[in-house]
């Protein structure tokens, strides 16, 4: 069962910026695309990323004092009033930029976001050129597979494909994405199988595994029974 990769999911246009683009053309890059950040790009290579958050600075010190922040006011306060007073992205953005490779596991790419508390991950070749970007809503469109695809998918690739089961062996249902599977396999072995693959097919929600066993394979046998 393949897997949905980065590359299959990402935007592959993507809006950049230099390091000596100005504070207002940032500004205006983000607005004017509807976008929450942008790359900063050095030669073909992502050196830095400035966000809403980066640009509110700005504002925030509005009519403030010209003198940093002292000592025990903390490191991100002491970010924030230097990029206050910042002109261009060199000075506004925030590395290092996490990235991931165009065929990274959508799985891996969602754990990636998850553990660095980021929005969008951006998409390097493996010589580390820019070749796109990953956002959340990216990762999402795996579960707008429709209801009909992944009862084909589940029949063909978990069901025939991986566990070779006669058709009609199990009936599969899926209402909103959530899998119902019913019917009757030989071995206990497979029933677990055919709910951890189902499970892991893209798009699907959840899984609800009614199959039963005729024999339970995942028991050792008796001493008794082996001696016969």
């Amino acid at each position: 069962m393949r897997e949905p990769t980065v590359a299959s999911l990402m935007t592959d246009q993507v809006i950049t910026a230099t390091p000596d683009t100005r504070f207002k053309d940032l500004v205006a890059l983000l607005a004017e695309n509807a976008i929450s950040a942008v790359p900063v790009v050095d030669d073909g290579r992502v050196v830095g990323v400035v966000s809403e958050a980066d640009l509110l600075p700005k504002e925030e010190y509005r009519g403030g004092a010209d003198d940093p922040p002292g000592l025990f006011a903390g490191k991100a306060a002491r970010k924030r009033w230097a990029q206050a007073h910042a002109l261009t992205a060199a000075d506004l953005m925030t590395t290092p930029v996490r990235t991931i490779r165009p065929d990274a596991r959508a799985a891996a790419a969602a754990h990636a976001m998850a553990e660095a508390g980021v929005r969008r991950l951006f998409v390097v070749s493996p010589d580390g050129a820019l070749v796109g970007v990953l956002s959340r809503r990216d990762l999402l469109k795996v579960f707008v597979r429709r209801d009909d695809e992944l009862v084909a998918a589940i029949r063909d690739e978990v069901l025939g494909r991986s566990l070779w089961l006669t058709p009609g062996t199990v009936d599969v249902d899926v209402k909103d994405g959530v899998v119902t599977i019913r019917g009757e396999v030989e071995r206990r072995s497979e029933v677990g199988i055919a709910g951890y693959l189902a499970s892991v097919t893209p798009g699907v929600v959840a899984v609800h595994n009614h199959i039963s066993a005729t024999w339970d394979d995942t028991v050792p046998p008796r001493r008794e029974d082996v001696r016969g």
